[in-house]
């Protein structure tokens, strides 16, 4: 199931629109968007924008934005075409999530399977099984306190508020009959 969701999430949109900090860059084609499509899935969550970066938002908070960071590098890795570029992205995602050197280490069983000799010829899912870790991590734990949070909450408010246009404006005199 998991792959099937990061595969889906990995044909809708680059990487480099899911880290878009632009709060305005478009979001799913498909069902509800803002915080009522954020608070459907995790996935749907990681396919907005702004959903990414209020989450990460949160993380920073709790002190574990390496998490969706690690998640969002793997899903940049899965998609790299180019030898080169893949060897150069395995060792970054190896030397800042992986390693036990890191101070951006992610908390996730076989880390130490890999060899930094495996980095020499990667493939694209070599950290899928850390990937899948991370993510039900994310989904199962942080995912839920997210939805409960005041930086969710806030956003949901701001979305549920009418804008000035909708409300109707007063009379600018007041007649006495």
């Amino acid at each position: 199931m998991f792959t099937r969701a990061v595969s889906r999430l990995s044909r809708k949109r680059p990487p480099s629109e899911i880290r878009d900090h632009d709060s305005h860059a478009s979001t799913s084609q498909h069902g509800p968007t803002g915080t009522a499509g954020w608070s459907l899935s995790l996935e749907h969550l990681l396919e907005d924008p702004e959903g990414v970066r209020r989450f990460r938002e949160f993380l920073k908070i709790e002190f574990s934005e390496e998490n969706v960071l690690f998640w969002l590098a793997c899903e940049d890795f899965k998609k790299t075409q180019d030898f080169k570029k893949m060897q150069d992205k395995a060792k970054h995602i190896y030397a800042y999530y992986l390693s036990s050197k890191s101070s951006t280490q992610v908390n996730v069983e076989g880390q130490s399977m890999l060899s930094e000799s495996m980095l020499e010829q990667p493939h694209p899912l070599m950290f899928e099984k850390l990937q899948e870790q991370i993510f039900n991590l994310m989904k199962f734990d942080s995912y839920n306190r997210f939805l409960k949070s005041d930086i969710f909450l806030k956003c949901k408010k701001m979305e549920e508020a009418p804008s000035e246009e909708m409300v109707p404006k007063r009379a600018s005199r007041i007649y006495n009959t």
